[in-house]
C-alpha cells in the first residue's frame, strides 16, 4: 500500500499495520505540523489495536481529532524514495487517493517518486522511505 493505492509488487512492506510508507509520511507531517508528537505515540506498534489496521484510517482519526479542530490542510508535497517497484505509472492514482483522503483538490497534491541510484539499503531494493509536507491554515473562531 502507498497513499492508500495497493501497488502490484512481488515483495511487501512489514509492518505493524498495513505499513502504508507513504500515509505514515503523511501523518507525521500532521502531526509535526502542530507539534503534537508522532505516528508512534499515537499508534503504537505495542498495541494489538493497530496491527493491520489501514493507514488512511489512522489518518482520518488524526483528522477527525479535537486537536485538528479548526485547522485546514492547504496542500501536500510528498516524494517516495524506492528503487522498485516503478511508481510513475501508480502517481495519478495515489494522488487522487491522497486528495480524497484529506478532502483537497487534485491540484494541491504533489506525489513525486525517486531513486537512491543503487545506494543505501533503499538503493539496494531492501526498503523504501517517503517525505511528505503539510501547509495548514487556522480557522479562528
Amino acid at each position: 500500500m502507498l497513499g492508500g493505492v495497493h501497488i502490484p509488487w512481488e515483495y511487501g512492506l512489514d509492518g505493524h499495520s498495513d505499513a502504508d510508507v507513504l500515509l505514515h509520511a503523511v501523518i507525521d507531517a500532521l502531526l509535526g505540523a502542530l507539534a503534537l508528537d508522532d505516528i508512534g505515540q499515537w499508534f503504537p506498534n505495542t498495541d494489538p489495536a493497530w496491527r493491520n489496521a489501514a493507514s488512511g484510517d489512522l489518518l482520518r482519526k488524526i483528522l477527525q481529532s479535537p486537536s485538528f479542530a479548526g485547522w485546514e490542510v492547504v496542500n501536500l508535497d510528498t516524494i517516495i524514495l524506492a528503487e522498485k517497484p516503478k511508481l510513475a505509472p501508480h502517481r495519478l492514482q495515489i494522488r487522487e487517493s491522497l486528495a480524497a483522503l484529506l478532502t483537497l483538490p487534485l491540484e494541491r497534491v504533489s506525489v513525486k517518486a525517486g531513486t537512491q541510484e543503487g545506494l543505501g539499503a533503499i538503493g539496494r531494493g531492501e526498503g523504501m522511505a517517503a517525505h511528505a509536507t503539510v501547509l495548514l491554515y487556522y480557522h479562528s473562531t
